[in-house]
């Protein structure tokens, strides 16, 4: 993993939360805002997955454990389109707050994993 994209990607997370989750809180349906907030979640998580195949390639190896590292990387990578899914088909204001929840729960998820990288001792 590399930090700063580490943390480039968590305030993205929690930008894209705050916004799904108060426009979905004042009442405001499922939009190209609250979809694409969510989208740009879920390029990033693409793009933490080439970081993390590439990482061990060049010396940057992982201090944790590996496996609970890529099953935290695949269950956040599942995370965003289910819930653009289910934003899809059911379009009311509680779509845009599980969304929301979706992208704080993805900051969490990356943080975790960050700690995994770089703080565990295997």
């Amino acid at each position: 993993m590399v930090e700063w994209f580490t943390v480039l990607q968590v305030a993205v997370a929690v930008a894209a939360g705050l916004l799904c989750l108060v426009l979905g809180l004042v009442g405001r349906l499922p939009s190209d805002l609250t979809l694409g907030a969510t989208a740009v979640v879920f390029v990033f998580l693409l793009g933490q997955v080439v970081v993390a195949l590439i990482a061990p390639a060049v010396g940057n190896v992982a201090s944790g454990s590996l496996l609970e590292f890529w099953m935290y990387l695949v269950s956040a990578v599942l995370l965003p389109p289910l819930a653009v899914f289910w934003a899809l088909v059911e379009r009311n204001r509680w779509s845009n707050v599980i969304l929301g929840v979706v992208c704080f729960a993805v900051a969490v998820m990356v943080w975790r994993m960050n700690e995994i990288w770089f703080v565990q001792v295997a």
